[in-house]
């Protein structure tokens, strides 16, 4: 994105590519250090999701890279085809029937359904190209009262929602049903 463009000059601006309109830009992700937020969230219009995501969602990630300049009414150009967009959707992760980019996700607080902070999303794990599982740095008064490893991946199908006022990912089990699925433990190795 052109260091010119602020997110404030952009909230609920059309996002058009050629005279297509996608969505609506919606805001972006806060961050204490803003060069990590490399995506604005975008209101997808319902034909465009249906046509260019495997799986419908509302909402998705719009690169701030492809924004190319703001048009004569207002809305915002990309630089990319409709195709280059559909790409970057595909490399996403789903979580509550929303599209996340990695960048977006990334020192985001991960708590139990219990409401136990378990720590922060560190990275991910693709598996034939598909985010299969987030790894986290787990708290040390964790590790020591249920001996769990300094890191550990949860599977994506796991998370069941974010909050974007407290920045945090919601699993849908408790952490002591987590450690016991099929997924977590074929993702985390059986010999935990």
């Amino acid at each position: 994105m052109s260091e010119e463009y602020r997110i404030q000059e952009l909230l609920q601006r059309e996002v058009y590519v050629g005279d297509t309109l996608v969505g609506v830009i919606t805001g972006e992700r806060s961050h204490p250090r803003d060069e990590f937020v490399k995506s604005m969230r975008l209101e997808v219009v319902d034909d465009v999701a249906g046509e260019y995501m495997r799986k419908p969602a509302e909402h998705a990630p719009l690169s701030k890279e492809l924004v190319h300049s703001i048009r004569p009414d207002g809305g915002v150009k990309l630089s990319k085809s409709m195709r280059e967009l559909q790409r970057r959707w595909r490399n996403t992760i789903r979580i509550d029937e929303q599209l996340w980019a990695p960048d977006e996700l990334v020192d985001r607080a991960v708590m139990d359904n219990d409401g136990i902070d378990l720590g922060n999303v560190a990275g991910f794990v693709k598996v034939k190209r598909t985010y299969r599982g987030v790894v986290i740095n787990t708290h040390a008064i964790l590790r020591r009262k249920y001996n769990l490893p300094e890191q550990l991946i949860i599977p994506v199908k796991q998370l069941a929602r974010t909050t974007a006022f407290l920045d945090e990912l919601i699993l849908r089990c408790t952490l002591k049903r987590l450690v016991t699925l099929p997924s977590y433990l074929q993702l985390n190795g059986d010999s935990e």
